[in-house]
C-alpha cells in the first residue's frame, strides 16, 4: 500500500562531494577532448600506492528518488481552478459516482468506524518476535496495544483505515502530525483462502523500535510514504524547522478530482455561475480531458488474430494520470495537477537492477507504470481504460474475456494456442501473459509488461517465467523443452533487451556496444532505451558518448534525464559541451538532472545566459529536495550539492540534519566523513564512521570508508581489518574486494591479495579492476605466466583497449623470458 520508493543510494550520481580542484585527480584529463576522465577507465590504471587514496572519492554518493512522456490540458489557466470535493460531482455524474463507490479508490483511506473497519477488534491478539499486539474497541473507538517508539507496550487509538482488500492496514496519529502505519495488518481475504486473520507485514524480520521499518520508524510515515496516493488534493505541509506535519486534504480517499483535477471551473460551467462562459470550450472547465479512447476503435486482423487501433493514440494524459500513483517514483512537489506532464512532477524508476529482472519483469514492489511502458500493448496504443473501468477499477470483462476485443478467441482461447485444458488455470490469458508476484504477504499483482513466456531465458539468464510460476515442481529446462515442442519457431516477444541487460550486469564482452545499440534502436520502448542509458554509466567514455548524445536529443524525457544523470560523472569539458542545452528542457526532471550534473566546477564556466538557466534549474532541484526534507535522502542530497560546490559548512549541517532524522542512514554519515576529510579533519571523519558502525555493524560502506580513513592516517593494520570487513559484508560489491587486494599487495601481503581476488572473481569473473589487479600482482611476484589468463580475458572484454594489449604483450615477453610454458590463448566469444 505504500509508495515504497526506497532509500538506496543511486550509483549513477557518482561524482564526489568534492571541491572543484579535487575533481581532476584522475590521470588522463584531456582538456577539450571527448574523453571523460571520471570513472572506471581512468581509475584502474592507478599505481597500487595511489589507488587506495584515490578511492576516497567513491564515498560521495548522490542519492536517488526517481521519468516519462507528454501532457496537454483541456482549458487554459487550469491553476485558477480549486478543489470542490467529490460529493459536488455526484449530482450530475451519478453513474460514475455509483461505480466509484466501494472501489479501491473509494476505500483507499477512511475514518475508522463500523462501515470501514474489517479487522477483528474483539480483543484479538497476534504475537510476533516476542511482541503481543492486541486489537480492541472502547467507547465506539478502535485501539491497539503494541510496542511503541520506546519499545514498551502502549495503547494507541486508530483513527483511520488504509485500503480494504486483500489486506487492510491501520494508522496511528502522533503529536507531531505523523500518521504511522501499523506493521500488523488484517488479511481481508475469505477464510477459505487463508484470510480472516491478523498477520505481520514482515514475518521474517524481528523489527524492534528504532529500526526504520518498525511501525513507528521513518519508513512507515504515512505523510511521506503513502498519503499522496490515497487521498485527494493532499498537501504534506512538512515543517523542517520543527520536524512536524500539518497535512491536509480535500477528500480523505481517492475521489474524482484526484484524476480529473480541481473541479471548480467545471462546476461553475455546469451551474452557469460566475464567469462560466470562459469554460464553454470542449473541456468544460476541466483541467484535463481524459479522452484518449474517444472515436478510437480496435479492429481484429483476420490473419494474425490481433487488433490494431483505428488511429494512433495522440497523448499519454490518461496513462500519466494513472502513473502518478501506479509507478515506482519520486515526487518533486505536491503542486502537480492532472494534465501536467508526469516528468514535471515525478521521476519514475527505470528498469533498474534490483527493481526489475534483466528481461524487465518486476522484481521489487514497482507497481505497473514502467512495466506497461515496456510492453507491446503500450506501443500499439493501448491505454489504461481500454482494459479497466476508470471508476469501478474493475476489468471491463472478467478474466480472459477482457482480452477478446483485441485478440480473437478463436485464435488464442483454444488449446492449439495455450496447450492447456479448456477452463484450466493454464488456459487463462493472464496466467501466461500477466503473471503475478505477491507483495505484502497476501497481495498478488499482475506484471503489466504483457510478455510471451520465455523459459529459455530462465535457463540462460536466471529470470523467472510464467510456466514455472504454476509448475513449481518442474525445472525451467522442462518448461523450455515444452515450449520448443509447441512452438519450434517461437515469437521472441516484444522485449528483446534481456540478453544485453544481463551481459551488462555481468560486465561481459561487448556490453557497452549492445547497450548503445538499444539506445539507438527506436523500435525499442522508450523506457527500455532509457534503462540502457542508465546501464551505460560504468562504461562512460568516448565509445558511449554518441549514444548519450542521441539520448539527450530524444523526444522522450526518460532518455534525456537518464543521459544527463550518466553524464554527471563525465569530465568538466564533456559536461559543458553536452548539458547546458538541457537546462532549458521542457521537462523539470531533465532540467534538474542537467543542473545537478553541472553544479560545482562546471557552473563557473557557463555563459551568462546558461548561468541564468542553471540557477533557475538548480533552484527547482533544491526545491524538490526541500520538499523531501522529511527524509534523510532529501537532506543528504542538499548536503551533496553544497559539498560539490565547496560549501562545506552548509554540507556538514545538511548531513547532520539527515542523521538527526534517521541515525541509521549510512550514506549521510559516509558523506559527512568525506567532507571532514576534505577539510583535513580526519579525526572527525573517523569518529563519524565509527558511530555509524556502532549503530549498524553490518554497514559495509561505513567499514569501507573507515578503512580509507585509517589508511590516510597510516594505521595500516586497522585499515586492513576495516577493508576486510567491508569486502566480507558486501561480496556483491567487487570494488571493496579490489581495494582490499590493492591494500594487501601494498602492505607486502601479495598472497592474501591473490586469495581475495580469486574469491571475488568467482562472483565477478568479468570485473576489469579485479582482473587487472590479479595480473599485476602475479607479475609482481614473478609469475607472469599465471597472469596471462586474466590478461587474455581482459583483452576479450576490452578488445579495443590499446593499454591492455600493450600490457599483455609485455607480460608475455616476461613469461617467455622466464622459460616457463605459456597458457594457450582462449578463443574469442561471449562468456
Amino acid at each position: 500500500m505504500r509508495k515504497n520508493r526506497g532509500r538506496t543510494p543511486s550509483p549513477r550520481h557518482n561524482r564526489p562531494p568534492a571541491a572543484p580542484a579535487d575533481r581532476t585527480d584522475t590521470p588522463g584529463a584531456s582538456g577539450g577532448s571527448d574523453t571523460p576522465t571520471v570513472g572506471r577507465d581512468g581509475r584502474r590504471w592507478l599505481a597500487f600506492g595511489l589507488a587506495i587514496v584515490a578511492t576516497v572519492s567513491l564515498a560521495g554518493w548522490w542519492l536517488s528518488r526517481q521519468t516519462t512522456p507528454t501532457t496537454a490540458g483541456a482549458d487554459p489557466s487550469p491553476r485558477a481552478a480549486s478543489y470542490v470535493g467529490g460529493t459536488a460531482c455526484a449530482a450530475c455524474h451519478s453513474e460514475q459516482h455509483a461505480a466509484l463507490r466501494g472501489s479501491h479508490h473509494d476505500r483507499a483511506m477512511a475514518v475508522a468506524d463500523e462501515s470501514s473497519v474489517l479487522g477483528d477488534f474483539a480483543n484479538a491478539r497476534l504475537t510476533h518476535a516476542g511482541v503481543t499486539t492486541t486489537f480492541f474497541r472502547r467507547d465506539g473507538k478502535y485501539f491497539v496495544t503494541t510496542d511503541g517508539p520506546d519499545g514498551k507496550l502502549a495503547e494507541f487509538e486508530i483513527p483511520y483505515t488504509f485500503g480494504f482488500t486483500p489486506l487492510q492496514q491501520y494508522l496511528v496519529r502522533f503529536p507531531d502530525g505523523r500518521l504511522q502505519a501499523l506493521g500488523v495488518a488484517w488479511d481481508a481475504r475469505p477464510p477459505k483462502d487463508g484470510g480472516g486473520r491478523w498477520f505481520h507485514l514482515y514475518p521474517q524480520r524481528p523489527l524492534k523500535a528504532g529500526d526504520p521499518l518498525h511501525w513507528t520508524g521513518i519508513e512507515q510515515v504515512w505523510n511521506y510514504q503513502c498519503a499522496d496516493c490515497h487521498s485527494t488534493n493532499l498537501r504534506k505541509n512538512y515543517d523542517p524547522k520543527t520536524n512536524t506535519y500539518a497535512t491536509t486534504w480535500t477528500d480523505l480517499n481517492v475521489s474524482c478530482e484526484a484524476c480529473h483535477g480541481p473541479g471548480s471551473n467545471h462546476l461553475a460551467w455546469a451551474k452557469k455561475e460566475g464567469d462560466w462562459r470562459r469554460f464553454a470550450g470542449p473541456g468544460k472547465g476541466l483541467t484535463v480531458a481524459l479522452d484518449e479512447r474517444r472515436d478510437a476503435s480496435w479492429t481484429i486482423d483476420g490473419q494474425s488474430g490481433n487488433a490494431a487501433r483505428s488511429s494512433p493514440r495522440q497523448s499519454a494524459r490518461e496513462i500519466e494520470v494513472c502513473a502518478r500513483c501506479h509507478a515506482r517514483r519520486g515526487q518533486f512537489s505536491d503542486q502537480w495537477l492532472a494534465g501536467d506532464a508526469f516528468a514535471d512532477g515525478f521521476r519514475a524508476s527505470l528498469l533498474e537492477p534490483g527493481l526489475y529482472e534483466d528481461d524487465g519483469q518486476m522484481r521489487d514492489e514497482v507497481y505497473n507504470y514502467a512495466s506497461f511502458l515496456s510492453s507491446r500493448m503500450h506501443a500499439a496504443g493501448v491505454t489504461c481504460s481500454d482494459c479497466h473501468d476508470p471508476h469501478s477499477l474493475k476489468l471491463r470483462a472478467p478474466g480472459s474475456a477482457v482480452c477478446a476485443p483485441c485478440h480473437a478467441p478463436a485464435r488464442f482461447a483454444v488449446p492449439a494456442h495455450h496447450h492447456h485444458a479448456a477452463g484450466s488455470p493454464g488456459a487463462d490469458c493472464m496466467a501466461c501473459h500477466l503473471p503475478v508476484t505477491t507483495y505484502m504477504v497476501v497481495d498478488p499483482r499482475h506484471d503489466h509488461s504483457f510478455r510471451i513466456p520465455r523459459p529459455d531465458r530462465s535457463v540462460r539468464l536466471g529470470v523467472p517465467n510464467a510456466c514455472n510460476a504454476c509448475h513449481r515442481d518442474q525445472t525451467a529446462e522442462w518448461a523450455a523443452a515444452a515450449v520448443r515442442k509447441w512452438y519450434p519457431h517461437p515469437n521472441p516477444g516484444f522485449q528483446t533487451f534481456a540478453e544485453a541487460f544481463a551481459n551488462a550486469r555481468r560486465q561481459g564482452p561487448g556490453a557497452a556496444q549492445e547497450l548503445a545499440a538499444i539506445v539507438d534502436d527506436r523500435a525499442q520502448s522508450a523506457i527500455a532505451r532509457a534503462s540502457a542509458v542508465h546501464r551505460l554509466a560504468p562504461y562512460l567514455g568516448p565509445q558511449v558518448l554518441p549514444a548519450l548524445r542521441t539520448a539527450l536529443a530524444d523526444d522522450d524525457p526518460l532518455l534525456r534525464a537518464a543521459a544527463a544523470n550518466v553524464l554527471s560523472a563525465a569530465d568538466v569539458d564533456t559536461r559543458l559541451r553536452l548539458l547546458p542545452a538541457r537546462l532549458g528542457d521542457p521537462r523539470r526532471e531533465v532540467r534538474m538532472a542537467a543542473a545537478q550534473a553541472l553544479a560545482g566546477d562546471a557552473e563557473t564556466r557557463l555563459s551568462a545566459s546558461d548561468r541564468r538557466r542553471f540557477e533557475q534549474a538548480l533552484g527547482e532541484y533544491v526545491a524538490a529536495e526541500k520538499f523531501d526534507a522529511d527524509r534523510p535522502e532529501g537532506r543528504t542530497n542538499l548536503g551533496n550539492l553544497a559539498a560539490v560546490r565547496g560549501r562545506y559548512d552548509e554540507a556538514i549541517a545538511a548531513y547532520k540534519d539527515a542523521l538527526a532524522l534517521d541515525p541509521s542512514f549510512v550514506p549521510a554519515a559516509v558523506n559527512l566523513a568525506d567532507v571532514y576529510r576534505r577539510l583535513g579533519q580526519e579525526t572527525h571523519a573517523e569518529g563519524t564512521l565509527r558511530a555509524a558502525i556502532e549503530r549498524d555493524a553490518r554497514a559495509a560502506s561505513a567499514h569501507f570508508a573507515l578503512g580509507l580513513s585509517l589508511t590516510r592516517q597510516q594505521r595500516r593494520p586497522e585499515a586492513l581489518d576495516a577493508l576486510t570487513q567491508a569486502a566480507t559484508l558486501a561480496p556483491e560489491n567487487p570494488h571493496y574486494a579490489y581495494v582490499l587486494a590493492v591494500a594487501l599487495a601494498d602492505a607486502g601481503e601479495p598472497q592474501r591479495a591473490l586469495a581475495t581476488l580469486v574469491t571475488a572473481l568467482r562472483r565477478h569473473p568479468n570485473d576489469r579492476d579485479l582482473l587487472l589487479t590479479q595480473a599485476q600482482t602475479l607479475s609482481g611476484v614473478g609469475q607472469p605466466e599465471r597472469a596471462l589468463p586474466a590478461l587474455h580475458h581482459l583483452a576479450r572484454l576490452e578488445p579495443d583497449d590499446r593499454r591492455i594489449a600493450d600490457l599483455l604483450a609485455e607480460v608475455e615477453r616476461a613469461a617467455r623470458a622466464s622459460g616457463r610454458r605459456l597458457p594457450e590463448r582462449p578463443r574469442s566469444g561471449r562468456d
